[in-house]
């Protein structure tokens, strides 16, 4: 039984280093376990890269307008000095749901590129469009990006006020509506809410 099975090493062993036209298949797999590292690697910095308020805020269609009314709000200045960023509420942090949104964020590259909102005016015209998507996404999922931060269990009602905390335990705490129901212009301007019904 030995002899068979190093046979069987030496007969893998051989195939391995045996050359092919050019490379062996070890020098072959070596190779692509190495570009498959630097692909890897590439892949998660330009990923890191783009989920930074920096690069968020880098055209001037976001930087001129939701920006600035992000800096006027208590997500962005407070008293403990918390700062939420836009990948904070516009960006799962589990890994899968990261790769599925920045698929969805491909869509506003091509808005970019075609300058969809690239004035003012563009922007306050597209707006309602724009607020009710993401709604729409944080509504279906159960407003995730709210949720990193603000956990129903960990809320103190008793240091909200009373119909804050009656609203809270009756709606959140059931599940029968979410952060982004009652919660709509939290972090930015609500566009004309004319016909939006509300939470």
């Amino acid at each position: 039984m030995w002899a068979r099975a190093k046979a069987a090493a030496k007969g893998f062993w051989d195939t391995f280093r045996k050359p092919s036209t050019h490379f062996s298949l070890g020098f072959l797999a070596l190779g692509g376990f190495i570009a498959g590292i630097m692909f890897w690697g590439g892949f998660n910095t330009a990923l890191e890269a783009t989920n930074t308020e920096t690069f968020c805020v880098s055209c001037h269609e976001m930087n001129d307008n939701v920006f600035e009314e992000l800096k006027t709000t208590i997500h962005y200045n407070n008293r403990s000095g918390v700062r939420a960023t836009c990948p904070d509420c516009h960006v799962p942090h589990d890994w899968t749901d990261k790769i599925a949104r920045k698929m969805q964020a491909s869509k506003e590259v091509w808005g970019k590129i075609f300058g969809t909102i690239n004035t003012r005016e563009k922007f306050l015209d597209e707006r309602l469009v724009l607020a009710t998507h993401e709604w729409a996404r944080l509504k279906a999922n159960d407003s995730l990006e709210c949720r990193n931060c603000h956990d129903y269990d960990s809320m103190d009602l008793t240091r909200q006020s009373p119909r804050s905390a009656q609203i809270h335990q009756r709606w959140l705490g059931t599940g029968e509506k979410t952060c982004i129901d009652c919660h709509k212009g939290v972090a930015h301007h609500l566009p004309d809410m004319s016909g939006v019904p509300q939470g």
